[in-house]
């Protein structure tokens, strides 16, 4: 099983005091980046919350959404502080009397003035609250691993077809080399001849030619480790798990080999042969960008 770092996921839990909605989304990323974007009042959680997301999820760029509804009516209540209104009634009588002014206090007066009157919210049962909160987050890590795995399972398929394709291209390649070099030899002796028509010629030329000759048409070396590349991103796409990072390194050294076979072709056809290989290691590589 193999999972695309492409996914969302959305969890809701309600009770006759609250609710909790969750959303997830995710996007490829080298490493594991969680964005939490959630109310104030969960904030101690936050820590919580990351432990249990890790979970779920190993790599991508994943954005957390919670929003929070308080359906209860004794969560807040109202506290009078009688010290800090004596304080007022005391200073106020003062200025009236320092003042000559009309001592016009009132109560509703006097509970307007700062803090006299403050609304306080009850304290909060965190085990209560987390509780929900935790189901909420659950259920959508299940969606959002879900669609992942099932993105994943539609990657698998895709790139399985591509590296099919690739070995077609490396078989062609070792089909028709031997023929190239065939041909590449007759030229070469061609070449020869009319070097060897000068008597003076020195030996080492045909060696240098010969030199030449064996490293720049020959391709079994790189043929057989592509394909050994190929086959081995195929068994690692089949066994699944974590394995984006691997099929990154193994892609990269699929494109080496693509690129000095391209190096090596003296012929038209081993060109355009080796431009489509190389053509569909990068479309393998960019899939594979998104794997886990």
């Amino acid at each position: 099983m193999i999972k695309s770092m492409t996914g969302f996921g959305r969890g809701e839990y309600v009770d006759e005091k609250r609710k909790f909605t969750v959303e997830i989304k995710s996007v490829n990323h080298r490493y594991l980046d969680v964005n939490i974007k959630m109310p104030k009042k969960l904030n101690f959680f936050e820590s919580t919350i990351r432990n249990l997301l890790k979970e779920y999820m190993e790599r991508g760029k994943v954005d957390l959404y919670i929003t929070y509804e308080d359906y209860s009516e004794d969560n807040f209540s109202l506290q009078y502080n009688e010290a800090l209104a004596g304080e007022y009634l005391k200073y106020l009588r003062q200025m009236a009397q320092t003042f000559g002014l009309e001592d016009d206090i009132r109560v509703s007066t006097l509970s307007r003035y700062p803090d006299v009157f403050v609304m306080e919210e009850q304290n909060i049962d965190e085990k209560e609250l987390w509780s929900g909160l935790e189901s909420a987050l659950r259920d959508a890590c299940s969606q959002f691993v879900d669609s992942r795995i099932k993105e994943g399972e539609r990657l698998r398929d895709d790139l399985i077809g591509k590296l099919d394709n690739m070995l077609t291209y490396v078989d062609y390649i070792e089909e028709r080399s031997p023929e190239i070099m065939k041909d590449y030899r007759i030229r070469l002796e061609e070449k020869l001849k009319d070097i060897l028509a000068d008597r003076q010629i020195d030996e080492s030329r045909i060696v240098t030619e010969a030199v030449i000759y064996a490293d720049k048409v020959c391709v079994d070396e790189e043929t057989v480790r592509l394909r050994s590349h190929i086959q081995s991103t195929k068994d690692t796409l089949i066994a699944g798990g974590g394995i984006g990072r691997k099929l990154d390194f193994i892609a990269q050294e699929m494109n080496r080999e693509a690129n000095t076979i391209l190096s090596k072709a003296n012929n038209l056809e081993l060109s355009d042969i080796g431009i489509s290989l190389k053509t569909d290691i990068e479309k393998v590589r960019e899939q594979i960008q998104n794997i886990e």
